[in-house]
C-alpha cells in the first residue's frame, strides 16, 4: 500500500499545481516570432522586400482568416553587434490553427508569387540580406 501512496501523492500534487497555475491566467493566441539579423548595408533592400513581397502574403493570410495579425519590430536595445535587428511576429488563434497551414500557405503563395520557383528565388535573395537568428512559438496568456 505504501508503494502506491507516494506516486498517488505525486499525481495529486501535479494536478493541484496545474489547477493553481490555471487560476491565474487564461490561454490566449499563439505567436510565431522570428528574430532576424539584417546583413550590413542591406536594411533598405530588406525592408523593400518585406513591403513588396511579405506584406501582401501576410495580408492575404489575414484576409483568409489563417492568421489574426502580424507585426514587425526593430530591436532598439541591442546588447552586442551580433544581436538581432528585427522581429517578425505572426499571431494565430491557437495551436490548432497551425494544423494544415503549409498547404493553405502554398495556395496563397501561388496566388501572390505566381509559382513555387518565384517564391524560392525571393527566399534565396533574402538569404543574401538577412540571417534568421531564432524562431519560437509563444503562447500569449491573459492574467486574471
Amino acid at each position: 500500500m505504501r508503494r502506491y501512496t507516494i506516486p498517488a501523492l505525486g499525481l495529486l500534487l501535479f494536478f493541484a499545481l496545474q489547477a493553481f497555475a490555471q487560476e491565474h491566467f487564461s490561454e490566449g493566441p499563439v505567436w510565431e516570432v522570428s528574430l532576424i539579423k539584417i546583413k550590413p548595408n542591406q536594411e533598405d533592400a530588406y525592408l523593400s522586400s518585406l513591403q513588396e513581397r511579405s506584406k501582401p502574403f501576410l495580408e492575404e493570410q489575414k484576409k483568409q482568416g489563417l492568421i489574426l495579425d502580424y507585426k514587425f519590430f526593430f530591436n532598439m536595445t541591442q546588447h552586442d553587434p551580433h544581436d538581432w535587428d528585427m522581429a517578425l511576429a505572426i499571431q494565430y488563434k491557437n495551436f490548432a490553427a497551425l494544423d494544415g497551414l503549409a498547404a493553405k500557405e502554398e495556395a496563397i503563395r501561388d496566388k501572390i508569387f505566381g509559382s513555387k520557383q518565384t517564391a524560392q528565388q525571393i527566399g534565396e535573395k533574402r538569404q543574401e540580406m538577412r540571417e534568421i537568428v531564432s524562431t519560437m512559438l509563444l503562447r500569449e496568456i491573459n492574467l486574471k
